[in-house]
């Protein structure tokens, strides 16, 4: 079992590709190799493997915040899982379950109008899920980029206090605070917390 991201930069055409492509290829590089792990294609669509299924929401939501970090753009991510029956050298060769469900659900995401939700094996799981992913949105949607920053500072600073944060970034322990209750960041967290338990029960 396994997990695949979709994805797609949303006004992309409106700035310059090298100031969002080398963050998000930084970025990507901490879940693997390319064109192995992941592949950036088509100019501004994305494909990416997370091989344990419970963590591809919190990377998600990394890319969300990478992203969302640059002036005038953001990202639709569709998250597959299931299993990958063919492996193959290029993410977006390879096939199964896992790649179809991912394909899939973000092409509906342009209809549905939304920028993230999920497709597993199990239809009630998602159900739960993008209802919460798409209440979540109306947040996440909304980050600016000092907004979504912060959010991807903290997620990487989990273990630091805001104060702590602020000085490793240079920002006020108010300016984190602050930006963290814009960010709905706790409320987000306990998302992801729910995601795993539920993720890691139907896959053990």
């Amino acid at each position: 079992m396994t997990s695949i991201i979709t994805g797609d930069i949303i006004n992309s055409r409106k700035v310059d590709p090298v100031i969002w492509l080398n963050p998000l290829k930084a970025l990507m590089k901490e879940w693997g190799k390319t064109p192995k792990t992941w592949e950036i294609y088509r100019g501004d669509s994305f494909q990416l493997e997370i091989n344990q299924p419970q963590h591809a929401l919190l990377a998600a939501i990394r890319i969300k915040a990478c992203i969302k970090s640059i002036e005038k753009l953001d990202v639709r991510i569709g998250i597959g899982i299931g299993r990958k029956n063919y492996d193959a050298s290029k993410i977006t060769e390879a096939n199964g379950e896992a790649l179809i469900n991912s394909g899939e659900t973000f092409e509906e995401l342009k209809k549905l109008k939304q920028q993230l939700a999920i497709r597993s094996p199990w239809p009630k799981l998602d159900a739960e899920l993008n209802l919460m992913f798409r209440l979540a949105s109306i947040a996440l949607d909304k980050w600016s980029p000092a907004t979504a920053q912060i959010v991807a500072a903290s997620i990487v600073n989990r273990t630091l206090s805001q104060k702590e944060l602020g000085d490793k970034i240079e920002r006020t322990q108010s300016t984190i605070s602050e930006a963290q209750k814009r960010a709905h960041y706790d409320e987000m967290m306990d998302l992801v917390a729910f995601y795993e338990e539920c993720i890691t029960e139907k896959i053990n």
